[in-house]
């Protein structure tokens, strides 16, 4: 493989890439340099202005940062809002439905996140709803004609992962749209594994919510996290979720709830501000990258490490078809957990998720020659038996 890849100026820009061969962006990315000086930033207004930083820009952060995240999801100025993570942006979409009006059902799939599944399941039993979990047929894929089967008149609410975490199986988001569309059912898409390494247009799609983060791929670090409203439902719909940023009054300190216009009646209570410093850096850098020379770079490489899979012979949990698969490859080598222990401690950073095994996610900071020497060193791993010193551990997080 060469590296004639003009994406590689950007390196300079990561300071862990330096000492580090950095393949976990699909799970927290890479900090870009001028975090510090943001969080700087931010603490001498604290120090400084003190409760006047308020008056001064923090209080309109939420959707300010929202507005730098808004154009890599296709989306325009107010209509994303920022919130903690994204289990509470489906919490505060599952809070806007009515289910007592004859659609009483939840569709999502087998592969979706946990954590949108916990959340889900726990206030759909609050709510009197039901929930139709669509199987996998080779825990890899979800099929569409599938969960398009699954939505009829009774289907409130369609929520389900662009991207599946495990496999990077990409769905197509559209086609589900529409069918839940024309059976009058609303659909909420997780994207926090596919906005920041393949294009996505809410506008096209049609999607009327879409959740995510700048944690992984986005490069903006924990605590950022985004929820897209379509102008269709925007205004029809008030979360019950509701905090006193979403207030129409905020500063009248009212005891009655009357939402905001927009995008803001979807916030919540009080930001969390550091975070918000920290998470424009990394989605300003991928949108001077530019995300269509960021996916064809991770469409290659994914390939390349898919062919290096298969000529060893280590099985590959991940879609063969390019346009199916999002930017990451999982390797279910012999021993996966423990050959993954040995990666970090020769400072190649990947993590490992049962039933999946070790996931390897190129950016596009990422050289060729750093695939071929991971690959290479799960070679060299399996063939001394270094695996061997981590037999018996329990799995834990990368």
């Amino acid at each position: 493989m060469a590296d004639a890849d003009p994406l590689l100026a950007w390196r300079a820009e990561f300071p862990i890439l330096a000492t580090t061969t950095y393949l976990v962006s699909n799970s927290l990315g890479a900090m870009p340099r001028t975090v510090p000086d943001r969080l700087a930033e931010y603490a001498a207004r604290w120090a400084e202005d003190g409760v006047r930083a308020w008056g001064g820009g923090w209080w309109e952060m939420p959707i300010a940062v929202g507005n730098e995240i808004a154009p890599l999801l296709g989306a325009g100025d107010g209509e994303v809002a920022m919130v903690p993570n994204v289990t509470a942006g489906q919490a505060l979409i599952l809070s806007a439905l009515d289910f007592r009006d004859g659609r009483d059902t939840i569709v999502m799939t087998e592969l979706d996140f946990p954590s949108v599944r916990y959340v889900t399941a726990a206030l759909a039993a609050k709510f009197g709803a039901r929930m139709v979990v669509v199987p996998s047929e080779d825990g890899v894929s979800i099929s569409e004609d599938a969960v398009i089967a699954a939505i009829t008149e009774r289907t409130a609410l369609v929520a389900i992962s662009h991207v599946l975490f495990r496999s990077a199986y990409v769905m197509d988001a559209a086609a589900i749209v529409r069918a839940a569309h024309d059976r009058g059912a609303l659909v909420a898409l997780d994207a926090f594994h596919s906005v920041g390494v393949l294009p996505v247009d809410v506008k096209a799609s049609g999607t009327d919510f879409l959740t995510g983060g700048v944690l992984k791929w986005l490069c903006g670090g924990p605590g950022g996290c985004f929820v897209y409203v379509a102008p269709s439902v925007r205004e029809r719909l008030t979360p019950a979720l509701a905090g006193w940023q979403g207030h129409a009054r905020p500063f009248a300190f009212e005891q009655e709830m009357e939402p905001a216009p927009g995008i803001a009646r979807w916030l919540g209570g009080t930001p969390a501000i550091p975070a918000l410093y920290a998470a424009t850096e990394g989605p300003r850098i991928i949108r001077r990258a530019g995300i269509g020379a960021v996916r064809a770079k991770s469409e290659r490489q994914t390939a390349a490490l898919i062919a290096l899979a298969d000529a060893r012979g280590y099985p590959v949990a991940a879609p063969r078809a390019s346009s199916r698969r999002g930017g990451t490859v999982a390797l279910d080598v012999p021993h996966a957990y423990e050959v993954s222990r040995c990666l970090l401690e020769r400072g190649i950073i990947v993590d490992y998720r049962p039933g999946a095994g070790i996931r390897v996610a190129p950016h596009f900071y990422t050289s060729d020659g750093e695939l071929d020497a991971a690959v290479g060193a799960i070679d060299e791993i399996l063939e001394r038996g270094d695996w061997r010193r981590h037999a018996g551990r329990t799995a834990m997080v990368t």
